[in-house]
This record gives structure tokens, C-alpha cells and sequence, in this order.
């Protein structure tokens, strides 16, 4: 099974990120967008394994308060083929000790897990090749968090769905 853990989005938060991929989309030649059902930011990719239970585990050791997230620039990581064009989430204080929390978690459990910065942000478009140089304006989004979620990633159909099989409430 294919996992990541991540925060989900209510349908008027994946709205208002719809809109931007809308405007995005009137300035390309082409790229693949995420469907709005599929809106998330990741906080930590596991992969394929069959150890959900462990995954369950390190998420409920968790200790951390629900926060207010704020989503901001749209970026871009530059990439042969088409960019990745993202939507910044901030890196509150509580989204960094819950990433860090999570990968330790895992990493003590025996996943290998990436050792990189940490950069939060919600892909909107994968392969973008835009015309000319659009500026995009900021999303200014805030979003309560209350949960962490457990993500299945399978193709059904020759798409990409993402299937909540676990979640984790934080502290009010």
C-alpha cells in the first residue's frame, strides 16, 4: 500500500485552491492539475508498505494542539519537462513539530525517511509549461487544523485518488 500523512482540506478551502489552479491553467501551454478531491498538503511521504499499524502508532504519539494555518504565494520547483507549481503553507511552529514528531516516529520505527527541508505547500500542478511570465496573486488562505490524516495513494481508473484510512485528532 502506497501511504502518506497529511492535512486534509474542507470543500470551501479546496475551493478557493481550485480558483487558483483556474487561474494558473489560463496561463499555460500545459501541465497536469490536482483534482480538487485530491487537495492535501503532505507532511510526511512513507511509501509503499504493509505496516499500517506501525504508521497508526507513530501518528496517535503525536502530542500537538490544533493550529491555524496560513497559505499564502503560489511557487514553483523548476523541473526539466514542466514545473511544479505549489501553494505555500507557513511553517507554524506546530506544522514543523508535527512533521518532525512524524519523522522521528517513523524513523524509529525503521522507515527510511527523506532527509531534507521540510517545506510545506500544497501541489497544484505537476509538468506546467506557462506563456510568458504571469505573476500570480497570493491564495490568503487561513485553515484550521484539528487532524492528521493517514492517505491511501492508488491509480483507479488511470487517475490518482487518495484515501483516508486513518485519522488522528490533535488537542483542542
Amino acid at each position: 500500500m502506497r501511504l502518506f500523512i497529511a492535512i486534509n482540506f474542507n470543500d470551501e478551502t479546496k475551493q478557493k485552491l481550485i480558483e487558483s489552479i483556474q487561474t494558473i491553467k489560463r496561463h499555460t501551454d500545459k501541465g497536469n492539475f490536482t483534482k480538487q478531491e485530491n487537495l492535501h498538503l503532505t507532511l510526511v511521504f512513507i511509501g509503499e508498505t504493509n505496516k499500517v499499524s506501525t504508521v497508526k502508532a507513530a501518528m496517535d504519539k503525536i502530542d500537538a494542539h490544533s493550529f491555524r494555518l496560513t497559505i499564502g504565494n503560489i511557487g514553483k520547483f523548476s523541473r526539466g519537462g514542466g514545473d511544479i507549481y505549489w501553494a505555500k503553507a507557513d511553517k507554524h511552529p506546530t506544522l514543523a513539530g508535527i512533521q518532525r514528531q512524524l519523522t522521528d516516529n517513523l524513523r524509529h520505527a525503521g522507515f527510511e525517511m527523506e532527509n531534507r527541508d521540510y517545506v510545506p505547500h500544497i501541489t497544484l500542478g505537476r509538468e506546467v509549461v506557462l506563456r510568458g511570465n504571469p505573476v500570480f496573486d497570493p491564495i490568503d488562505l487561513s485553515v484550521d487544523v484539528s487532524k492528521i490524516s493517514l492517505m491511501k495513494s492508488e491509480r483507479k481508473g488511470g487517475m490518482l485518488a487518495y484515501t483516508e484510512i486513518y485519522s488522528k485528532k490533535l488537542t483542542e
